[in-house]
């Protein structure tokens, strides 16, 4: 596994606790799931992710992911309106290995609370957050 300062986190996304990311791209939000978890899974084999038109508050379970270590559940970062989902992701689960904040993005959300945005976590504040062991 990576040592902390070896992962790959953006500065121009928010990090959740149970480590989604979220990045604004005009009116909606991209949501994924960050380098951390994904080197904290491992190889990563399956994921189930919900429909378009489904609808989440913030910290609602909406899919899993499933690696060769464990079954993890996907919590919203922030809660809104699923507007796209990633579909590539049927067929090739491993671009959340690969490339986690791009061609690995999982859904596209129409959020319906602006101060969900500003309880995420910065990149330094998340970095703080795993220094601490959470």
């Amino acid at each position: 596994m990576k040592e902390i300062s070896q992962l790959n986190l953006p500065d121009d996304v928010r990090y959740a606790e149970e480590h989604e990311w979220a990045r604004p791209e005009g009116e909606k939000v991209r949501v994924g799931i960050d380098d951390y978890a994904q080197d904290q899974l491992g190889d990563i084999v399956f994921v189930e992710l919900p429909q378009v038109g489904d609808t989440f508050e913030k910290d609602e379970e909406f899919g899993t992911v499933e690696s060769v270590k464990a079954v993890s559940e996907l919590y919203m970062p922030i809660g809104g309106e699923i507007l796209a989902v990633n579909t590539a992701l049927e067929e090739f689960p491993e671009l959340l290995n690969s490339d986690p904040y791009d061609d690995g993005w999982m859904i596209d959300v129409i959020p319906n609370n602006p101060d969900d945005w500003d309880a995420l976590m910065t990149k330094d504040a998340y970095i703080e957050a795993l220094k601490g062991g959470k």
